[in-house]
Parts: structure tokens; sequence; C-alpha cells
């Protein structure tokens, strides 16, 4: 059975109810009687299985997309500038 949060308009009163899903909210505060708001809470996201980090896919074959989220352990060849062979005087 989840807990709900309330929060009354009048005196400002912040409460919790444990109470089914099926249950009528509860819509006057203990206090003062007066009208109340239901609270929403934040809820941490979970990702479970495999595909949601870039450090799931460590195949050597593979290319970093290049977005720079850390260090990398593969070595790139430097670029070497080209040279001119063709000089005009």
């Amino acid at each position: 059975m989840p807990t709900y949060g309330y929060r009354c308009t009048k005196c400002g009163n912040q409460f919790e109810v444990f109470q089914r899903m099926s249950d009528e909210p509860v819509q006057t505060c203990p206090k003062c009687e007066g009208k109340v708001t239901k609270v929403l809470y934040p809820s941490g996201i979970v990702f479970k299985g495999s595909g949601y980090y870039s450090t799931d896919y460590k195949s050597s074959g593979s290319s970093d997309s290049g977005n720079g989220s850390g260090p990398t352990t593969e070595s790139k060849p430097e670029a070497k500038p080209e040279s001119k062979s063709d000089s005009t005087d």
C-alpha cells in the first residue's frame, strides 16, 4: 500500500496517509477541516538492463561517439600536415 502526502490549503499542515490505491483520497485537513491537495514526491529512476550507458558498449571494433564523457584508453594516430610538393616561386 502506498503512502500519499497531503497539504492543507488553509493552515499549511502537511501530513501523510497510508492507504490503498482504491481508497478515496483525503478531502479535509485533520487539524482545521480545510481543503487539502495531494503532494507529489519525485521518484528516482532506475535503469535496469544493458544498453543505457556508454560503458555498456566495450567492443573493440566500435568507434567512440566523441561526446567527451570520459577518458578513452584507445590511442589515435596524430594527423600529420600534408607537405606541398608543388611550390610556386
